[in-house]
């Protein structure tokens, strides 16, 4: 499809744009044949997924492909895991049902995170003490330079708190095609998080099946998280903030009431949602873009927003957490497109 398609429905924060050339993947071969035709070694170049985590300005040259592929495959490996393959198009919690239908455990704390399969690794997902990185045991990828199929185990594909080399240095490079992660038929239940450990409480559950860990999980996040089909937004749109030890305790002197949690290798973990409340911004709006009422990491489409006027609002708290804590907040949708 060529001559401005309609972007709207393809990102969930709804916010209204066009591609100068939209192309549908159903199929993998369909890569091979665009890619004889060059139309994927011409810049720009764009793949959208379920289009969660993206904000999206009003033209996007060049060509914009949609990951439309579907499948589910599994096969046994040793010490009671199991290898489940699925298709870049396959839409993630979609997968995540598949996996605890068949009583798989690994994927219950990722329930119900918007987005496609393939757009999961770019930005290595989390949640509730989880990421991807975790599970992935390796994943396939069309190669734009050259148009090899490249085979990336775990520690090939860079991945970072909300990071990967895909998003990265090697950021329009590859397409993923399909994905491959370890789960297990014995549970391994992470309930370490407080919210998804008070909800199990109050369900009533002392030793957790996959099962009722994700239905805990769906159930907090529907609680805090608006629905993209009813309140257009892109999910969490800050990153929390990552900072070496020595630091954030300096700031934790000076702001006592900050919580902080260890990541790991001499840095510590901020809450970007509590910095973003601290400063007030609960509820407030810019235009016609605003902050979710019940969760300031989210940014909405309050209707007809426009990409300036969501990233107006971003921009202004991240000056403001900025003055306060002297904490830079990074934006962790891809920004994409021309105004």
């Amino acid at each position: 499809m060529t001559g401005a398609v309609d972007l709207s429905v393809c990102n969930t924060l709804g916010l209204h744009a066009s591609a100068e050339h939209l192309v549908v993947i159903e199929k993998e071969s369909q890569l091979f044949d665009l890619l004889a035709a060059g139309d994927l070694t011409k810049r720009p170049f764009q793949v959208l997924g379920g289009g969660s985590n993206v904000v999206l300005r009003p033209h996007l040259p060049g060509t914009v492909v949609l990951m439309r592929t579907r499948g589910i495959r599994w096969e046994r490996g040793a010490r009671g895991f199991i290898n489940v393959t699925a298709a870049a198009g396959e839409p993630w919690h979609d997968l995540v049902r598949y996996t605890l239908g068949q009583g798989w455990s690994g994927l219950e704390n990722l329930a119900l995170i918007p987005g496609s399969v393939g757009a999961a690794p770019m930005q290595n997902i989390g949640a509730y003490g989880v990421e991807l990185a975790d599970r992935l045991v390796s994943l396939r990828a069309l190669d734009l330079d050259d148009g090899s199929i490249r085979v990336f185990d775990r520690d090939a594909c860079g991945f970072g708190y909300r990071d990967s080399r895909f998003r990265a240095h090697d950021a329009d490079r590859f397409i993923v095609i399909e994905i491959t992660l370890g789960l297990s038929e014995k549970p391994r239940p992470m309930v370490g998080y407080p919210d998804l450990r008070d909800e199990l409480q109050m369900m009533g559950c002392g030793e957790p099946s996959a099962v009722q860990i994700a239905e805990a999980v769906i159930r907090v996040r529907r609680r805090k998280l608006p629905d993209p089909r009813f309140q257009g937004n892109a999910g969490s749109f800050f990153k929390n903030p990552v900072l070496p030890t020595a630091q954030a305790e300096q700031l934790s002197q000076r702001h006592p009431h900050l919580s902080l949690r260890e990541s790991g290798h001499g840095m510590v973990k901020l809450s970007a949602a509590q910095l973003i409340d601290r400063c007030g911004w609960k509820g407030k709006q810019n235009g016609r873009a605003g902050v979710w009422q019940r969760q300031p990491l989210v940014l909405i489409n309050l209707g007809g927003a426009t990409a300036a006027e969501v990233l107006h609002l971003a921009d202004a708290i991240r000056h403001d957490v900025a003055s306060r804590y002297g904490v830079d907040l990074e934006i962790e949708p891809r920004i994409l497109g021309q105004d």
